[in-house]
């Protein structure tokens, strides 16, 4: 495992220790430990770790507020050690963007492969983050140059297959993305109407 920056948020020191021991035999790792959550969002920024590793008895809405704040943006994996939960926690805790939500509190022993799951699967949700938004993007670029095309034929009087050319030349001749002629065209009819 490479050296990871490793936050850990627990109030009880005895815990603390307990956790940063279990964390020492999974490798060299630049650890700090937070004893206070006020202001979570704002001192997991300042410390900007790898991975932050939380664990509460019994998460609060703040806590799980200031999580959301933290990995909104899915900068990070969050794992969270609870003792107890119910299933509103569970959920909750996931769309505040929490990678891996372990009840029964951490153990040493369980620190690695919990590590480990948190890490992959964050990097899972990243990736099809990345795809959903890649296709998106894809799927509006599809539907401009449709409307680009649309203007096109009735402008020019043209089928379909003459003004996908059109648009493909102009944006060949000119060394952009066809769908970046298509939206300079759509902006320019719309501007016309």
């Amino acid at each position: 495992m490479t050296r990871l920056g490793i936050l850990i948020v627990e109030p009880d020191r005895e815990r603390a220790l307990r956790i940063v021991d279990g964390l020492r035999a999974t490798g060299d790792h630049d650890i700090t430990v937070l004893s206070e959550t006020t202001a979570l969002a704002r001192r997991i920024a300042a410390h900007d770790p790898d991975i932050v590793l939380i664990d509460v008895a019994d998460p609060s809405r703040d806590v799980l507020e200031e999580l959301a704040l933290v990995s909104g943006p899915m900068e990070r994996p969050v794992a969270m050690f609870v003792d107890r939960s119910d299933e509103q926690m569970t959920r909750a805790a996931i769309e505040a963007g929490v990678s891996a939500y372990v009840v029964d509190g951490l153990r040493p022993e369980r620190v690695k492969p919990i590590l480990d799951a948190a890490i992959a699967r964050f990097h899972l949700f990243h990736k099809m983050r990345a795809e959903l938004a890649a296709t998106r993007a894809a799927l509006e670029e599809r539907k401009t140059i449709d409307r680009a095309k649309a203007i096109l034929m009735k402008a020019r009087g043209i089928d379909e297959g003459a003004a996908y050319a059109l648009l493909r030349k102009t944006a060949m001749d000119q060394n952009r993305r066809m769908a970046e002629i298509a939206q300079q065209l759509v902006m320019a009819a719309g501007l016309l109407t």
